[in-house]
């Protein structure tokens, strides 16, 4: 349990919250809008939806004025709306009619970097004297060639094309300025205090019209080790350019920075503070961000469960076990109870595949299973909750080999297939792994256009109109006017489709914060190789005590409650009712496939 003073249990708004994560250029688009692309108005006109599907927070991507190199992550202009998504108007009144609903708005906070094209870096690239040349980070090359030609500061892989350098040389000026991610997004230099005066001003400047707070990208690599040294060889030697999160991620003036920003800006303010912190997995070191007296951050995205699929790098595979997942998500639920952190709850974003493909069973039989069994999983643990567009209707993966390569748009799927190409180009088995990667990891997948109805663009955009991405092919079958409108019943056993049965878990989750928000959690059977469970109890003196069970696997599977547990009942699950009602409360019980139940404990 958590210690006597700790404030785990205390309530905040954003503790108890369901954020729903839009990506808005695939959310909606707005009638006689001719882009392809989503809107602030299409946002806006969805409100009533995610208000009545149970969510609290909006949550969206990137929407201000940018070049779209890598999708908005590239701003221009911290203090206007890119053309593509509307104006500023547009997003005042999407804030008022979230208000008018109880809902509030969270914003991107882009810091690390800027787009190559922001009035900052024009000014820094301008001249080695320019006032803002020390905005960004530049480097002398190295060494020169025999040829001329200059040799970067060091061998840091940029994350997005890992087979480029992560230093850009400049002619005008003969050095290097670092982009971690991509050439056209410049990392800005924390160590000068004007530039942290120029980011608690933009916080300011949105906070103050009205938004609830910030989900900050990429916050854990504003520090870097000042000598920049040489990342080891961890692809190995073939390999020029190589992975330098060792020297960049929670750098040494990391929480120097966050404290400051939380005295500056965030201590003013009710706001959710969201970090994304990759890379790091340290219990101390997170703890340092989101202790409940950290005065720094109030939660951040851990990536263990997202990342169990990775061996170095995104853009790869390596085996995994139902036994990883659970240790996984039992060690951070049990971590944030017994040292008084913040969790949050996710496994989709705008930058992972489809959580059904990835975790679950995506085929037409099991797709709508699998998609409720991690939806019950979700509800169920402690922390924050983020739901990503469409998981709530267990959109997928695209089917593997449907897609030919020129398809993919993202700036990271296209450097990745370039590089393979480049390597193996007379290897077909690399090859084809090489596809493989793409078709379960590319980012593309979670990126297609939100599949509303069975209608021409899956009611994203007019019909008219080419969606700036393809829509994915089933559609017409996974939308969402489908699964609101099927009445339970109807041939359906009384089964709840995806979206009701997200729903009614989100309502669950809402009805019972004490124990699903902020209560205790204990994993019933970590060294079971199928099936997960764990019982919740409730923070307060109610005895509320729940438990749940999951089937992580496509076979029958069986499992024996501990001899001192007595269960009331089984409230539901991810079957039809009377599948749950039939099974009796004893010790033992018979799980389908991919199938998840929660039972009421007695007292």
């Amino acid at each position: 349990m958590a210690s006597p003073d700790s404030t785990y249990a205390s309530p905040k708004w954003w503790k108890e919250a369901i954020v729903y994560q839009v990506y808005p250029s695939s959310f909606q688009s707005h009638p006689g809008n001719a882009t392809g692309w989503g809107s602030v108005k299409g946002i806006t006109s969805r409100l009533d939806y995610l208000k009545e599907l149970g969510i609290d927070v909006l949550w969206t991507s990137p929407i201000y004025k940018s070049p779209q190199a890598d999708m908005g992550y590239d701003i221009a202009d911290y203090k206007d709306i890119d053309p593509c998504y509307g104006t500023l108007a547009d997003v005042d009144d999407l804030i008022r009619e979230l208000k008018r609903r109880d809902m509030r708005l969270v914003m991107d906070l882009v810091v690390n970097h800027t787009s190559n094209q922001h009035a900052w870096f024009l000014e820094s690239k301008s001249s080695k004297t320019n006032p803002k040349r020390d905005w960004y980070i530049w480097k002398a090359p190295k060494s020169i060639n025999p040829d001329g030609s200059p040799e970067p500061p060091n061998n840091w892989a940029q994350i997005l094309g890992e087979a480029n350098s992560a230093w850009n040389y400049d002619q005008v000026t003969g050095e290097y300025y670092l982009g971690l991610f991509t050439p056209e997004q410049p990392d800005l230099n924390w160590e000068n205090p004007e530039v942290r005066e120029a980011v608690w001003d933009v916080m300011h400047f949105w906070l103050k019209r009205g938004v609830s707070g910030f989900r900050m990208d990429v916050i854990n690599l504003i520090s870097k080790v000042p000598s920049y040294p040489d990342a080891p060889l961890i692809l190995g030697p073939e390999h020029k350019y190589q992975p330098g999160q060792k020297f960049f991620v929670n750098g040494p003036k990391l929480h120097d920075y966050l404290t400051e920003m939380n005295r500056r800006v965030l201590s003013k303010y009710e706001a959710l503070a969201l970090g994304e912190m990759p890379f790091v997995y340290d219990e101390d070191e997170i703890l340092k961000a989101v202790g409940a007296r950290s005065g720094e951050l109030n939660m951040i995205f851990i990536f263990g469960l997202v990342d169990i699929d990775n061996p170095n790098v995104r853009m790869a595979l390596k085996p995994w076990t139902v036994r990883e997942m659970k240790a996984i998500i039992t060690r951070w639920q049990r971590t944030m109870i017994e040292k008084d952190g913040w969790n949050t709850v996710f496994i989709e974003n705008h930058d992972q595949p489809r959580s059904v493909s990835r975790y679950a069973d995506d085929s037409d039989e099991w797709r709508d299973k699998g998609a409720k069994l991690l939806a019950l999983m979700q509800t169920t643990l402690g922390g924050t909750l983020f739901v990503y567009q469409g998981e709530e209707i267990g959109m997928r993966n695209a089917r593997s080999g449907e897609w030919p390569p020129e398809a993919f748009r993202d700036v990271e799927t296209i450097n990745y297939w370039k590089k393979v190409q480049t390597l193996y180009a007379n290897d077909p088995d690399m090859l084809s792994l090489g596809r493989k990667v793409m078709d379960m990891k590319a980012r593309d997948h979670s990126r297609t256009p939100m599949q509303w109805s069975a209608a021409p663009n899956a009611g994203f955009c007019d019909p008219e109109v080419t969606p700036w991405m393809r829509v994915m092919s089933d559609y017409k079958t996974v939308n969402v006017e489908s699964q609101m409108q099927q009445q339970s019943g109807e041939g359906s056993g009384g089964e709840l489709t995806t979206w009701q049965f997200w729903q009614r878990c989100l309502k669950n989750r809402a009805e019972h914060k004490e124990v699903f928000v902020y209560g205790d959690f204990h994993d019933q059977n970590p060294a079971d190789p199928n099936v997960y469970a764990y019982i919740r109890t409730s923070s307060v003196d109610s005895g509320d005590r729940w438990l749940v069970v999951l089937n992580f696997s496509g076979q029958k599977q069986s499992f024996v409650l501990p001899k001192a547990l007595k269960l009331e009942s089984w409230a539901w699950g991810n079957y039809a009712p009377e599948k749950t009602q039939r099974k009796p409360p004893g010790r033992a019980v018979d799980l389908q496939e991919w199938e998840g139940l929660i039972g009421k404990i007695r007292s």
